[in-house]
């Protein structure tokens, strides 16, 4: 096992990774930006280095400092959290060169998963089910209306390189076709460098529906039950939930073993979610994501598995601690995703200095946060504050425990989306 670990990322996932180190008894180095020098997750760590100004671009990303930090403080992993460099195949490359290891998925699994388009073909390669439509590249706007005849409307025109709801337009006609296919080359070229779009039938009232995976170096992938994430707003994710309440135990299984079939065809390693379209019974393949994602405390709270402490594992090589017949459904859980931003300015973010901080507690709550009181939350990264999470014994429960942990919550200082 590691006897020290490097954690590429900030804020509340940072911290939670810290806290699963300190338990498995693994020393840990934060890294920060300028604009981060009081971060919750320095303060937590064994140690902190200082990377750089406080555009991510400049720090964050920047995979020379983080493999520079690694040598300064004789770290052996990394572990990337979510976001920043967790899903760009560049990075475990460059830390492989230098004999650090990556605590994640294989180089041709980011690289597969990591481009709409690809993953797609992928997974029907995989022999599992995806949304209907074409996955090749569209090179002008007289095309995507004819494919889109061919489909039948609506469709979903989306950026291959999207993610986060950039890059995405639905389209009920030709006309709209035509203006949204223009839209999203724009859109997808400015946000990811990469202009590439495909177009896809529009399931209409869907439910979001993902599946979290863990798979060892050992040819064992297991799935641990499943996670609803259709509250979304500009199709960012508010409120998660597992199991899904559309889920039937048949279902839950079928969808499980789709998920491990591609997986095991992936030969994936480590922590990983499939995410699906859910609609009228029938699922299908939407994308992976090649890291542990934000929701995933939801997963942990009714299967009681540490998701991070197996991804650390598996990076070391260790085989999975349980198989599949060991996960069972135990309650209900529900997490709340509590953002720096004002809701009187359509949700615009609202960084600032916290004045006064409290947070809920008791049975069945949880709080994986990166603020306290008197943090300044920085105006150049992400505005979420914390992640507020509740079990229950069933999903009524779990609700009611939410209702009060979020009347508990103060946050004085920025405006934030409590109410």
């Amino acid at each position: 096992m590691f006897k020290k670990i490097l954690i590429a990322n900030r804020g509340e996932i940072a911290c939670r990774v810290i806290k699963t180190a300190r338990r498995m008894g693994i020393a840990t180095v934060a890294v920060y930006s300028d604009a981060d020098r009081d971060g919750l997750h320095v303060r937590m760590a064994d140690e902190a280095v200082h990377i750089g100004p406080p555009a991510a671009s400049e720090s964050y990303l920047v995979i020379d400092k983080i493999i520079e930090a690694c040598k300064q403080t004789g770290a052996e992993a990394v572990h990337p959290g979510y976001g920043f460099l967790s899903e760009n195949a560049a990075f475990p490359q460059a830390l492989e060169k230098e004999g650090i290891v990556f605590i994640g998925p294989p180089v041709n699994a980011i690289e597969a998963m990591g481009d709409k388009i690809e993953s797609k073909r992928f997974a029907n390669e995989a022999k599992v089910n995806t949304v209907p439509g074409h996955l090749g590249v569209i090179e002008d706007p007289d095309e995507a209306v004819k494919i889109a005849d061919e489909i039948g409307y609506p469709v979903m025109i989306k950026a291959s390189a999207g993610g986060g709801g950039k890059g995405m337009r639905i389209a009920d006609s030709a006309d709209e076709v035509a203006e949204g296919y223009s839209r999203a080359k724009s859109e997808a070229k400015s946000s990811f460098g990469d202009d590439r779009v495909f177009i896809e039938k529009f399931i209409v009232n869907p439910r979001h529906i993902e599946i979290q995976l863990i798979a060892d170096k050992h040819g064992n992938a297991i799935y641990l039950g499943e996670r609803e994430c259709s509250i979304q707003r500009r199709y960012q994710k508010v409120v998660e939930e597992a199991p899904s309440p559309a889920l039937t135990p048949a279902l839950r299984q079928q969808m499980g073993e789709a998920a491990v079939k591609a997986a095991k065809w992936l030969a994936y390693e480590g922590a990983g979610t499939i995410e699906f379209i859910f609609s009228e019974g029938e699922f299908y393949f939407m994308e992976m994501n090649t890291r542990v994602q934000v929701e995933h405390p939801v997963t942990e709270m009714v299967t009681g598995v540490d998701i991070v402490k197996e991804q650390i594992r598996v990076a070391a090589g260790e085989p999975l601690s349980f198989s599949q017949d060991d996960v069972k459904i135990n309650g209900w859980a529900i997490e709340c995703r509590i953002n720096a931003e004002d809701p009187e300015a359509d949700f615009a973010p609202a960084p600032g200095k916290v004045r006064g901080y409290r947070s809920p507690g008791g049975t069945g709550i949880r709080v994986d946060s990166g603020v306290y009181a008197s943090y300044t939350i920085p105006t150049f990264y992400d505005s979420m504050i914390s992640k507020l999470i509740a079990w229950g014994k069933d999903r009524n429960e779990a609700i009611a425990r939410m209702k009060r942990a979020l009347y508990e919550y103060i946050i004085t200082g920025v405006k934030t989306n409590l109410d």
